[in-house]
């Protein structure tokens, strides 16, 4: 099911901001320019278009394992919902599993449905972490986003250097602070 306003519709609208910015949509380096800037816009939303059942595609295996699985340094980028400028990070994923282990991609997976939507980092943070949760059931589910806001970079403070950093917990990674720790080492945050 498509969400999306159809392509055409999407470039006038393009077409329509280089006229409001005061260019010429009609000269040589403008003139696909509306059709690409649609394209990509879709693309760079296409989380719409995708939900947690579909990514996560029966990848579901039993496991006697009940140890921490992290993945880390899963690469994203996302569209602050504020600007419509990009942010661009990585995010950390740690489970303990009951049971039943994700898909090593799925995880990568999840990640990118999430940022792939107009977002703020503190509420991607939280929709990777309740994911994660609702499909393997885990004893406990940790998070840290750590992403650099082109809003923040490019306009308003002009701050080159800063990054932001989000984090949520889940289960045994909220209640014991051992566990919360062994993560936080083993992604290298903990000093």
């Amino acid at each position: 099911m498509t969400l999306f306003l159809p392509q055409n519709t999407l470039s006038q609208n393009y077409r329509e901001i280089l006229i409001g910015l005061g260019e010429n949509p009609d000269r040589e380096g403008l003139q696909d320019t509306p059709v690409r800037a649609a394209k990509a816009m879709q693309y760079l939303c296409h989380g719409y278009e995708q939900s947690v059942e579909e990514i996560v595609n029966d990848a579901l295996f039993a496991s006697d394992n009940d140890e921490m699985i992290i993945v880390d340094n899963i690469e994203l980028y996302s569209l602050c919902e504020h600007h419509m400028l990009p942010f661009i990070g990585k995010a950390h994923v740690a489970y303990i599993p009951t049971g039943k282990v994700l898909g090593l991609s799925k995880i990568a997976r999840l990640v990118d449905m999430f940022a792939r939507r107009l977002q703020i980092q503190e509420n991607l943070t939280r929709q990777i972490a309740d994911a994660v949760q609702q499909v393997t059931d885990a004893a406990g589910v940790a998070v840290v986003i750590e992403a650099q806001h082109m809003c923040m970079m490019m306009r308003g403070v002009e701050k080159q250097n800063s990054t932001m950093n989000t984090s949520v917990m889940l289960g045994a990674f909220r209640e014991s602070s051992n566990t919360r720790q062994e993560f936080l080492q083993l992604i290298g945050r903990s000093k």
